[in-house]
């Protein structure tokens, strides 16, 4: 793969050439809370509207209004700078006075009451989100229906989107020389962060083969995949006939769905059959210390994109998500087409669309 682009490979041959340009007026994200507000407490939580502005410049901003760290304020997630946001904050309540009389031309504050404890990355449910489409004409209309006809039956790659890796699309580049030493740098969020995006790109590449794989096995018999991709006898064997596209392999580490234990895969079919009832998933590895590897062929196929430098905990995250509430509308006179859903936490709209066109853009 060409270091400089990404080219990570989509279930589907469907590429489509309509128009998405991501601004307040047709990007739409709502964040949906772990939890509702406790009513009394220490803290405030804020729902914050806000456009044109990222969830750090909206920290920033409150951090200089108020006079106090931004360590102080609790958010649950990041939410994207080139669109119409809702999110939820947690800052001292202390400040309930002036935050009650705080305008912004960017920001709106929604909703503000007591709360027991700080928001932490990870404490939200998923996300709402709301796209428009333009210049979807005919066929492009037939191709986006037919995509999402698929996502609907079998959901989609939980891949890390583009804005993951920075405006450049290098940051996991120095991530990845901070890990071979080749870089230092003494910002210990900043280093984190860059290390971040190189385990996110692992686990880009990782599923980008895992799907290639998939694909294959629509064509080919399992010895021919196994002898074409290099791969050693039966890697693949019982991978063919399973009901759902992306096929668990022995050894798999799965994860009930949309959130549980994780746990390696003891019986293939078994756990292949659940996945394809939504009940569980396979989850793909962020390399560090203190992660669950996967086992036999599985581990094969993971191994490649293992790191075993990296100085950060690891995790697993869900290789395949489903998504919600998929809602549709086509303005035929605009040729705009309108479309809703709800994601798992930690997924990124942007895959949905990059799916629906074919390729990351």
């Amino acid at each position: 793969m060409n270091e400089t682009t990404f080219h990570w490979l989509m279930p589907l041959g469907v590429k489509n050439d309509f128009v998405f340009n991501p601004s307040a007026r047709d990007f739409m994200v709502e964040e949906i809370p772990l939890y509702e507000a406790s009513g009394e407490g220490e803290h405030l939580m804020l729902q914050v509207r806000k456009k044109g502005l990222s969830t750090f410049e909206l920290l920033d901003l409150l951090s200089s209004r108020l006079g106090i760290p931004k360590r102080q304020i609790g958010y649950a997630g990041l939410k994207d700078k080139h669109a119409l946001t809702t999110q939820y904050l947690t800052l001292p309540a202390a400040y309930e006075t002036e935050l009650r009389t705080w305008e912004h031309p960017q920001v709106k504050i929604l909703d503000l009451q007591r709360h027991g404890n700080k928001l932490k990355i990870g404490h939200l449910k998923g996300n709402r989100f709301r796209l428009r489409f333009k210049k979807v004409l005919g066929v492009q209309k037939e191709k986006i229906d037919r995509v999402l006809e698929w996502i609907e039956a079998y959901g989609m790659p939980n891949y890390f989107g583009l804005q993951r890796f920075g405006i450049t699309g290098e940051n996991w580049k120095q991530g990845r020389a901070l890990v071979r030493g080749e870089l230092r740098m003494r910002d210990r969020k900043m280093r984190e962060f860059l290390i971040g995006s190189w385990q996110s790109r692992l686990f880009n590449d990782w599923l980008s083969r895992r799907v290639a794989l998939s694909r294959l096995l629509e064509e080919f018999e399992e010895k021919e995949v196994e002898r074409i991709e290099g791969l050693p006898v039966d890697t693949l064997n019982g991978a063919q006939k399973q009901p759902h596209f992306f096929k668990i392999l022995r050894g798999e580490v799965m994860m009930h769905y949309p959130y549980g234990r994780i746990f390696t895969a003891e019986d293939q079919i078994a756990e292949a059959e659940k996945f394809a009832a939504r009940d569980r998933a396979p989850t793909g590895l962020l390399p560090g210390r203190k992660v669950r590897r996967a086992d036999g062929a599985a581990r094969i196929l993971e191994e490649p994109f293992d790191d075993p430098k990296i100085p950060e905990q690891g995790s697993r995250r869900y290789a395949w998500i489903f998504p919600d509430g998929i809602a549709t509308r086509y303005v035929q006179e605009k040729a705009h087409y309108e479309l809703s859903f709800t994601l798992p936490k930690g997924s990124y709209a942007t895959v949905l669309v990059a799916m629906l066109k074919g390729t990351f853009v």
